[in-house]
């Protein structure tokens, strides 16, 4: 079938910009232009009238965990708590209306409503003890559990601290509840994996499709993947035939160990992987490291001490990650670190530097992930090698930011998130959401972008204003950059002949009434593959 979408205001992410017809012919765009050119395109079948509504790219998620994401829905919602008690109180109930639960999950917690206490298991323990109970922050790096959850963990006051990551004690060496990095991401993690099974998985899956495509999200970047996860998204592949509701590439997770011949077995795991899923749907593209943690919790590898004084060191050191990368890098694999401090930036840079000295120059698309703090000389060396900067406005969002500034504390929270220093020196900028640790939609994600204020509470003031980006740019990064992060910039991401089918219809137009349209437009239809998802 050929169906003409015509007459509307098409943004192409390519040039020409504009366009007012679109023409597809099964999966495939085959005319993009003014609708008298495709008024007479042979052989259509179908005529869509668009009525001068909005038709961007689909969007892509250059940066999510999908899994995770559509886990996420299911529990206990803590962003917009305005207190303790308000938290205890959400929790209580969440128990009370599943007694038969196991165990009580929450996410996307802030330290604002702690109102300067530092977190305990006893805060936990008041309003549910008798189940273990495990919140993850809102940056997902750290975790706050209660005394039952640490029982469950086997935690007690002889447990070692992982590597890279920290079992928070009192002064009697006993566990406080809280977890950072590692032991969050990977000892709690593990266990709670562990805890779900594959239906589990398979409909938590399915749920982040639906929303995803609800959104007008047409492809993804799943960041992290395991042995846990990926196994979904092949049972999605199988049961759909070989295709999936949205084009999916992932990055392998590489956990550091203490041997570094540990560390190489995984990225040949990795290698194996990208030679077994290679197709259009499912791609195995490269690996992730975190070469560090996070500024909310002072676990980001930072060049100066945080406000506290604390100065902890990355998750991986140069000596450790140089050998990892340059494996990876040899077997053709996309590298992609996450590195939020600048001191961690530095340390990917030189590991990438190191990968090309010794494997010699080709087209790479390494990435680093989110940058939150880089130094000017780190841009201009990142657009030097031709690394691309993978970032997600909501995390520069006004409404977490107070947090954010008071662990800096200085001149290094003026800096930050300084997207358009890297167009400047000539990066690639690729934007995603990294659900779940923000909100999935994009365009409340574009809004952040184009603004620096906030989606969750507009009233609030910018943060750091003179980074906000016209609004074509911003979706061009979520769009057509983002397609190019993951190798997809000839299939997906501009709407030109040739491409796929992939795109969005808006109800309204921010480029004509405002970009605080952005907060209240909704997706009216995605086009996947040509395949049209109504919303509403």
């Amino acid at each position: 079938m050929t169906t003409h979408y015509r007459g509307g205001r098409i943004f192409t992410a390519a040039e020409p910009e504009w366009a007012q017809s679109l023409v597809v012919d099964g999966t495939e765009l085959v005319f993009v232009g003014d609708t008298a050119s495709a008024d007479g395109w042979p052989g259509i079948t179908r005529t869509v009238e668009l009525d001068g509504a909005l038709v961007l790219p689909g969007f892509i998620d250059a940066h999510t965990h999908l899994v995770s994401m559509g886990q996420s829905l299911q529990q206990v919602d803590l962003f917009d708590a305005v207190d303790l008690a308000d938290i205890q109180n959400r929790l209580a109930a969440a128990a009370s209306d599943d007694p038969s639960a196991a165990r009580i999950l929450g996410r996307s917690w802030l330290y604002a409503p702690l109102a300067g206490q530092a977190p305990d298991r006893h805060m936990l323990d008041a309003a549910v003890a008798d189940r273990p109970v495990y919140l993850a922050s809102n940056d997902v790096h750290s975790a706050w559990v209660n005394t039952a959850a640490l029982r469950e963990l086997g935690i007690d006051a002889d447990t070692p601290d992982p590597i890279g990551g920290t079992i928070e004690r009192d002064a009697e060496g006993n566990a406080t509840g809280m977890l950072y990095e590692t032991a969050a991401l990977g000892l709690m993690r593990t266990f709670l994996d562990g805890t779900v099974t594959d239906a589990e998985r398979d409909t938590a899956l399915a749920a982040a499709f639906t929303h995803y495509l609800a959104a007008g999200v047409t492809g993804a970047v799943d960041m992290g993947l395991d042995g846990a996860d990926l196994p979904a998204l092949e049972r999605a592949l199988a049961a759909g035939d070989g295709t999936l509701p949205l084009r999916i590439a992932g990055h392998w997770i590489i956990n550091r160990t203490s041997s570094a011949a540990e560390n190489l077995a995984q990225v040949r795991e990795a290698v194996e992987l990208n030679r077994r899923l290679s197709g259009p749907w499912l791609r195995i593209t490269g690996i992730k490291i975190l070469v560090d943690g996070v500024i909310d919790s002072c676990t980001a590898a930072m060049k100066e001490p945080y406000a506290d004084g604390s100065h902890p060191g990355p998750i991986w050191d140069l000596e450790a990650l140089a050998p990892v990368v340059a494996a990876a890098d040899a077997a053709g694999l996309q590298v992609a670190m996450h590195a939020i401090g600048d001191e961690a930036s530095d340390i990917a840079l030189s590991a990438l530097e190191h990968a090309i000295e010794v494997n010699g120059p080709r087209d790479r698309r390494h990435r680093i992930e989110h940058l939150e703090t880089v130094t000017e000389a780190n841009v201009a060396r990142l657009a030097r090698l031709g690394v691309i900067a993978s970032m997600q406005p909501v995390h520069a969002d006004p409404a977490i930011a107070d947090n954010w500034r008071a662990m800096l504390g200085d001149h290094r929270a003026d800096r930050g998130f300084p997207w358009p220093e890297f167009t400047s020196a000539g990066a690639t900028l690729a934007f995603g959401s990294d659900a779940p640790t923000a909100p999935y939609p994009p365009l409340p994600n574009m809004f952040v972008a184009t603004t620096r204020r906030s989606a969750s509470d507009p009233a609030l003031a910018a943060h750091l204003p003179q980074y906000a980006l016209p609004l074509a740019e911003a979706l061009a990064h979520g769009t057509r950059d983002a397609a190019y992060s993951c190798r997809w910039e000839d299939v997906t991401g501009r709407l030109v002949a040739g491409h796929a089918a992939d795109f969005v219809v808006l109800d309204r137009d921010p480029f004509t009434v405002g970009v605080d349209a952005l907060l209240t437009a909704r997706v009216r239809t995605t086009v996947m593959a040509g395949r049209e998802h109504h919303v509403g």
